[in-house]
């Protein structure tokens, strides 16, 4: 729409439409900047996807790293995604995210609260030379969210199914300890803490304030920005972009008190998360067999990337993947509310389970990344053999090691979930087979190859138990191969997994500073997109753990710094 005469309610030097990571970086940095800010976010809370994530990043060469002790370069992890991209490593946005990455990690720790920490190992996803097994993922340091005072509600709690005791957040260094409270001072001192704490919370709170994961990454985000003078407004939608010529000089959002009309001086910032649950975008990017479940909020139905079209912008589409995928089961409580469980590492890479489509047979290294898990899937689903949804299948003793899904490691009585077909069992497996209807001789035949591989520790299909990543979500206790065990006696149990997105792909074309483009290397003066609004550097293919998160707030970082020294002949105006 251009309407150079307009009248506007507001104006500002950058407006930011969404405050999850991407966006909540984009507004402090440009507040610190010197920048007048307003964000807005469609619903109550702050955080968006990166909320409810483990709240990685992933930034190769950093300080944090090295301070871990752990080495790395941005040049070993140019040779990572050159393996990985192929010519597609020549994009300037990848050198951008490479040389930039570090220097925005040590600006926020510098200037914010935001703090990260390296774990020991943490390894990529791929097996290809640079590849790192730790100091490039990051995670963000825990925090108080007593801090925040009353604002802690406006932090998005996690999914419901990541926690316990009616709002604890559990990690997963918390895990070992919880199951076992008793083996060790340590184990007792640390559950004691966990709940203590737990109970004092929720006398005066409606979750725990022991913040980790994404939630930790969000509020140390958000308690920066509360200092930095930014206008958080919430419930406000963006409506519509509004042009002079071709440049975007603000928006029309809706908000609780009408329409708004902004007019934004340095330029407007997209990052409403990505495609999330857009019926037409879903139609018009996804595969048939992925539309059905998202891990997006439900806010995110992708505003910002059908508001840019409509002034010209053009979203990509030539990738390997339009989504970032992760196998989920899907169970409906006693209240009605439906859990769409994330098999992210806890059961898929443990030794005695094994994934098979509806022929019966394997067809996926069980312990790879939930991505390349889902990929497997639908590549299946395109040929003859369905795998949507693919079976997860192990035995009693499985179960009670480690647990399957919604179903807790030691859990004895599993009637909940029978009963609500989340589990489905037999005494055999010609019996389980009938349940989820595969061919019962398939599936026999399948379990004793895998049995085999178990005995010898090479799984001769698949490799499984063969990568750093695949041994690091193992079971290190079981030799000779930390992913690999017999499935024993029955009964036996099976649960439903379906291609569910953690983020888009499919996103805005931007340049090197997160400028909007209409086609090849012409920008819309005054549009930025950052977060999943933005085409993906790693076009569709998934590098390690945090490749979402890292690049988003990077070319927030970048979009911010672009939009503070932007000349007036830049902004359009």
């Amino acid at each position: 729409m251009s309407q150079a005469d307009r009248s506007w309610d507001v104006e500002t030097d950058l407006l930011v439409v969404g405050a999850g990571a991407a966006g909540m970086t984009t507004s402090l940095v440009a507040a610190l900047e010197g920048l007048d800010v307003i964000l807005c976010e469609k619903s109550d809370t702050v955080g968006g996807t990166t909320a409810t994530s483990a709240g990685t990043i992933w930034i190769p060469g950093n300080r944090q790293g090295l301070l871990a002790g752990i080495s790395d370069s941005t040049e070993a992890a140019r040779v990572y995604l050159e393996a990985l991209l192929g010519e597609h490593a020549a994009d300037a946005r990848v050198d951008a995210f490479l040389q930039t990455g570090p220097m925005m990690l040590d600006y926020l720790e510098q200037r914010t609260s935001v703090r990260f920490a390296a774990p020991p190992v943490h390894p990529d996803y791929k097996n290809l030379l640079g590849a790192a097994i730790g100091g490039r993922a990051l995670g963000a340091v825990p925090f108080d969210g007593r801090k925040l005072g009353k604002d802690f509600e406006r932090i998005r709690a996690p999914r419901r199914e990541f926690m316990v005791l009616g709002g604890m957040m559990v990690g997963k260094a918390d895990i070992p300890a919880l199951l076992a409270p008793f083996r060790n001072w340590t184990n007792f001192r640390h559950v004691v803490g966990l709940l203590g704490r737990h109970l004092l919370d929720r006398l005066r709170y409606n979750r725990g304030t022991r913040l980790i994961m994404g939630n930790a990454l969000v509020a140390r985000l958000f308690d920066s920005l509360r200092r930095s003078g930014v206008d958080l407004r919430y419930e406000t939608e963006l409506t519509e972009l509004i042009r002079n010529g071709d440049a975007v000089v603000g928006a029309v959002l809706s908000s609780p008190s009408g329409a708004l009309a902004i007019r934004a001086r340095k330029g407007v910032v997209l990052a409403t998360g990505g495609i999330g649950w857009s019926r037409e975008l879903r139609d018009r990017f996804f595969p048939e067999a992925a539309r059905r479940f998202s891990l997006a909020p439900s806010c995110n139905t992708g505003d910002g990337l059908l508001a840019a079209e409509r002034v010209d912008a053009v979203i990509e589409r030539n990738f390997d993947s339009p989504a970032l995928w992760m196998p989920s089961s899907v169970m409906t409580q006693a209240d009605g509310y439906v859990s769409v469980f994330p098999h992210i590492m806890l059961d898929r890479a443990k030794p005695g389970l094994l994934a098979v489509n509806k022929s019966g047979r394997r067809f996926v290294n069980e312990a790879d990344s939930y991505h390349d898990f889902v990929e497997a899937m639908l590549r299946s689903d395109s040929s003859s053999v369905l795998a949507t949804p693919a079976f997860l299948i192990c035995d009693r003793a499985f179960i009670g090691d480690y647990g399957i899904g919604l179903v807790h490691p030691g859990t004895r009585d599993l009637d909940k979930f029978l009963k609500a077909k989340y589990l489905l069992a037999g005494e055999t497996i010609e019996a389980l087979a009938e349940n989820i209807g595969v061919d019962g001789g398939e599936l026999a035949q399948t379990i004793e190859r895998y049995n085999r591989y178990a005995e010898s520790g090479v799984d001769e299909e698949f490799g499984r138990g063969s990568s750093e990543l695949n041994r690091f979500n193992g079971d290190l206790r079981n030799v000779p191969n930390p992913c690999l065990r017999r499935v024993g006696p029955g009964p036996y149990y099976a649960v439903a997994v379906w291609p569910t997105d953690l983020a888009s792909s499919a996103g805005l074309c931007t340049d090197s500073t997160a400028r909007v483009l209409s086609s090849p290397g012409t920008a819309i003066p005054g549009l930025y997109a950052v977060g999943t609004d933005s085409s993906s550097i790693f076009r569709g293919t998934y590098p390690g753990p945090g490749t979402m998160i890292g690049p988003a707030m990077v070319f927030g970082w970048c979009a911010a710094m672009h939009a503070a020294g932007a000349s007036a002949q830049d902004e359009g105006n």
